[in-house]
């Protein structure tokens, strides 16, 4: 399979879902759901923590190999899939729609990634 999105612009795809999973509760309309809410600002943040951690030219730490990465974004992607029926708010349609958006956008990023290494520094 053709992956066309390699590491170095794998950021821009992290960066959105950190920014679009942190205002999905204002913006969707779904804010006064305290689990849909909660979780969407988990996600974005477990999303964040681990882009900083991660091997790559944006990573400030560089402690997760870029492999990791994304096995971690493909985790997040299933867990938002599957969150409306887990944490019990699949009837609100708002929220619902809204994690599967972000599940789906995530998956796509994480399976048209390359899982190429960053370089070992000299």
């Amino acid at each position: 399979m053709h992956q066309p999105i390699s590491r170095r612009q794998h950021v821009v795809a992290d960066y959105s879902f950190v920014a679009a999973a942190a205002a999905a509760p204002t913006a969707a309309g779904f804010s006064e759901d305290s689990t849909a809410s909660t979780l969407s600002y988990v996600l974005s943040g477990t999303a964040l923590a681990s882009s900083l951690l991660t091997r790559a030219e944006w990573g400030l730490v560089k402690a997760i190999p870029f492999k990791a990465h994304l096995a971690l974004d493909a985790v997040s992607s299933l867990t938002a899939l599957s969150a409306p029926w887990v944490f019990g708010f699949a009837r609100n349609s708002r929220a619902r729609n809204a994690f599967l958006a972000m599940g789906v956008f995530g998956l796509i990023a994480t399976v048209l990634s390359r899982p190429e290494e960053m370089p070992a520094p000299r």
